[in-house]
């Protein structure tokens, strides 16, 4: 988070109400108009969105379109214990006829890429190259340009071998990035690379192991690791999913694991 202090300058006057020097009025007029035209437009798309509320929010997939919003309050839930636990998975089907993603008025949704295997992330290089975690292959893709009809222009492997990768991140950050760094589900390991790299330049470099292993849940656990860095460059996180949905990871208060994990998240808040 960044802070920002705003300073009187010479245009305000001593009980700090800004004035506007009369060269500069017809230009701050119109982007006081076109700001009230855009929350005047904003609030009447609010007012038009459909709501769904009670029993009708609890809906599929068919009820699910942009604008449509729900609204469930306690009163809605069943009660405590009223139906017996149960397990119920998503299942892969193929996809109808025609089916495709709803956008928002003025955008088409096409088909860029397909025949992956488990694609979860795409994280844009600075060259506007796009890198996709195939995480059940262990694979890195590249994707780059964009045809007529809306596919990929081109389609390269920039690495293999990884373990479940998910997490891709550019270092250092902005416009020349050196390394590609990749959040495995058991480690953080990174590439070398320049702009424009479809292939990675070497072998992965091990920087850090995380804990791995499948958990008790369907699926392998909570798998994905992702990696991001602070905007001064200074630290790298990492997120490391619990092995369940119920337990409190925790560590033991009192314990030295409890101080090193305060003094991290001090450090992530700081």
């Amino acid at each position: 988070m960044t802070k920002q202090s705003v300073k009187p300058n010479q245009g305000c006057s001593r009980d700090r109400t800004a004035t506007i020097p009369a060269l500069d009025r017809p230009i701050a007029f119109r982007k006081m108009i076109i700001l009230v035209a855009a929350l005047v437009s904003l609030q009447q798309v609010s007012a038009s969105a459909e709501i769904l509320t009670g029993q009708s929010a609890f809906t599929d997939y068919t009820k699910q379109s942009p604008g449509v919003r729900r609204k469930l309050t306690v009163a809605d839930l069943p009660a405590p214990f009223a139906t017996l636990s149960a397990d119920n998975p998503s299942r892969v089907v193929g996809r109808p006829a025609n089916a495709w993603p709803q956008g928002p008025p003025g955008f088409k949704v096409t088909l860029s890429a397909t025949e992956l295997d488990n694609p979860r992330l795409i994280r844009t290089a600075p060259n506007g190259d796009l890198f996709l975690a195939e995480s059940q292959s262990g694979k890195i893709r590249v994707f780059r340009g964009v045809t007529a009809d809306g596919h990929a222009a081109e389609s390269h492997v920039f690495a293999t071998g990884l373990r479940l990768p998910f997490g891709i991140s550019f270092y250092p950050n902005g416009a020349d990035p050196k390394w590609v760094y990749v959040g495995n589900t058991d480690s953080v390991v990174r590439f070398p690379y320049q702009n424009g790299d479809t292939q990675a330049r070497g072998h992965a470099q091990l920087l850090a192991e995380l804990p791995g292993g499948a958990g008790i849940l369907r699926g392998r656990g909570h798998w994905t690791r992702d990696v991001v860095f602070s905007r001064d460059g200074k630290r790298m996180f990492v997120s490391v999913g619990s092995y369940s949905n119920v337990d409190d990871p925790t560590p033991t208060p009192g314990k030295p694991e409890e101080q090193r994990f305060l003094n991290s998240h001090r450090e992530a808040n700081s």
